[in-house]
């Protein structure tokens, strides 16, 4: 017997079902607990336990990057201003590495290796053929010992385009570059760039055609999908306590304001990029289309759709340019920095628009309360780093990675930790795999686990 907290689950009406989050008024603690003691992803009180993990790419200008002391007293580097106020929800690591990206024997692609490798810690095959291989990734590892508990095993996320085949680095296959998530060393998990694609998945129900009937019926009628399960949002209104009354409102006006966002984007959306199938409905403004990208995560998690969410933010060698920032140049050509001031520079402003986006999904997830009376960032561990550090070397080691969230209050924060040199990044994968109830004695090329995070 599942735990009365996923009693009532959903709103539902005609051609339309809406997932819900937990409420309070459903909850108890001592079921939920007892759940927890037997099952996986699951906090000490019973609530869900989320995992995520969000890629940046082209590494970072380290020099304003670098954190300042160790243990609970050190000093944030001018990349992480936008995060700072989340200090003790943060745990910094340092020196933490991807050997297996290095370019060893086989010569360039380390743009394709850092994508690869950052969670599978495994080393790509070299070739732009179908003979692709390489590891299953942490995220499904999770997906596989928990997806039966929610709708979703796992969701996987991107704001690029999509790219099938061809080469992209020195060789490589384009599935290294443009995939995150990968089922089995053989099978990438594609990633979706389509806002209202994700919506329709979250708030859908039955088999696809169902859901693009709904969806279709909506369109039609030009309504919100508020509209048709509001007669069932009424009766469930009546049965709730005054907080999960006010908890109901808040998350109805939200999901309406996604959904307005999405219409915008779809009316004014942005062109195709040359070289890439983009979808329909991609914002105009990269940081609208991240943010928006991020909404619907945390709505994925606040629903317990998934406890489980890859985000590729961009591929790494990714030339995009920042014109909203005030860099025309494309990211990828200023990261080959050779300590050029200004290359330099510019390079920091980019990073630190990636941490205002990283920013702004601890904010939303901080903000929601969970049914344990804890914030879903306290449930949650999320990953937020890259496969480089300095860009210009193509550096493997000495990776820019921080760790939030609490995991259900078995994870340190307020400090930065330092692993030891060249420490595999896999280590700390296979530490979160004990947080959720999987026990491993290996992951990808780890050779224990991170003690430093419990």
């Amino acid at each position: 017997m599942m735990p009365e907290v996923n009693r009532r689950h959903f709103l539902k009406g005609l051609g339309a079902t809406m997932a819900l989050p937990s409420f309070e008024t459903f909850f108890s603690a001592s079921t939920a607990r007892a759940e927890a003691a037997k099952g996986l992803a699951t906090t000490a009180s019973g609530a869900p336990l989320r995992t995520a993990f969000l890629y940046k790419p082209n590494g970072m200008n380290m020099t304003k990057w670098a954190v300042t002391g160790t243990g609970a007293d050190f000093t944030f580097g001018p990349t992480h201003e936008p995060y700072a106020k989340f200090k003790d929800d943060l745990h910094v690591l340092g020196q933490l590495a991807h050997l297996n990206g290095t370019a060893g024997s086989d010569g360039g692609g380390d743009h394709a290796r850092a994508n690869a490798t950052f969670l599978t810690g495994a080393r790509p095959r070299k070739t732009a053929g179908a003979d692709i291989k390489l590891g299953i990734s942490i995220d499904q590892v999770i997906a596989n010992a928990i997806g039966d508990k929610t709708r979703f095993s796992s969701l996987e996320l991107s704001c690029d385009g999509i790219r099938k085949s061809g080469v992209c680095d020195s060789g490589y296959s384009c599935a290294y570059q443009f995939n995150l998530s990968w089922r089995s060393d053989t099978t990438p998990m594609t990633p979706e760039s389509n806002p209202r694609h994700v919506f329709e998945r979250l708030f859908g129900a039955g088999p696809k055609e169902e859901r693009q009937k709904s969806f279709a019926l909506r369109n039609q009628r030009q309504r919100s999908i508020l509209d048709f399960v509001m007669e069932d949002a009424k009766r469930l209104n009546s049965q709730l306590g005054r907080n999960d009354q006010l908890k109901l409102d808040e998350y109805m006006t939200g999901v309406r304001e996604i959904e307005r966002r999405i219409e915008k984007a779809e009316q004014f959306g942005l062109p195709e990029a040359p070289g890439m199938e983009m979808p329909d409905g991609i914002p105009g403004s990269y940081e609208d289309h991240i943010r928006l990208m991020l909404d619907l995560l945390v709505l994925a998690f606040e629903t317990d759709s998934t406890r489980v969410v890859s985000f590729l933010l961009a591929h790494d060698g990714s030339n995009r340019s920042f014109k909203e920032i005030g860099v025309p140049d494309g990211h990828h050509s200023i990261s080959h920095h050779q300590n050029n001031p200004d290359s330099l520079e510019k390079l920091a402003k980019i990073d630190l628009f990636y941490s205002r986006q990283f920013a702004y999904l601890l904010e939303q997830l901080k903000s929601r309360k969970d049914v344990d009376g804890q914030s879903i960032l306290h449930n949650s561990m999320i990953v937020y780093g890259g496969g480089l550090a300095d860009p210009d070397r193509h550096r493997h080691t000495d990776l820019p990675i921080i760790l939030a969230g609490h995991g259900g209050g078995t994870i340190k924060t307020g400090i930065h930790s330092l692993a030891g040199t060249d420490t595999p990044m896999s280590n700390l994968f296979l530490s979160l795999l004990d947080r959720v109830g999987v026990k491993e004695e290996r992951f990808g090329d780890s050779t224990g686990r991170l003690t430093a995070v419990a």
